[in-house]
């Protein structure tokens, strides 16, 4: 399943010459990743929490290819590259408002805390449950970034 939902970009998120902000680019993709949770799996944020479990990002990789220009509709997709028992790689990339620019593509390496202890740890057996399914398959052959921009621009 493809997940992907369509953003206006803000004024408040632009710099002077009217472009997306690149900090903000990341938070975008965040939120869209929170929606497509939410919309797609019926997976709220804050019902993982409850049940104690977060997650804190360890690393981003993103490559800016193209601006988002204020007021410019842009789509987001977001997708479960990799599944392990202690963290989680997410992609999310921003498009066009028909899906044939990329704009930027982004990596996030999430790691699992056990919210009781505030410490890293493995994921829960319920929560493997969860993600084991919606990981997406076609993506887990690449294993850099730049592997998969390229596949991209073909």
């Amino acid at each position: 399943m493809e997940l992907k939902t369509f953003y206006r970009i803000r004024f408040s998120d632009c710099d002077s010459f009217r472009h997306l902000n690149n900090s903000r680019y990341i938070d975008y993709m965040l939120n869209a990743r929170e929606d497509h949770l939410r919309a797609f799996h019926s997976i709220p944020m804050e019902s993982l929490y409850q049940k104690g479990s977060g997650w804190m990002v360890a690393k981003h990789e993103i490559v800016y290819l193209a601006p988002a220009n204020y007021s410019e509709l842009v789509c987001i997709h977001s997708a479960l590259v990799k599944y392990s028992e202690d963290s989680l790689v997410v992609e999310m990339a921003m498009w066009d408002e028909q899906e044939r620019q990329l704009k930027a593509l982004l990596w996030t390496k999430f790691i699992h805390i056990n919210m009781q202890t505030g410490k890293r740890d493995n994921h829960p057996d319920w929560f493997a449950q969860i993600a084991r399914p919606i990981e997406d398959k076609a993506l887990q052959e690449f294993t850099a970034i730049s592997e998969r921009l390229a596949s991209l621009r073909r």
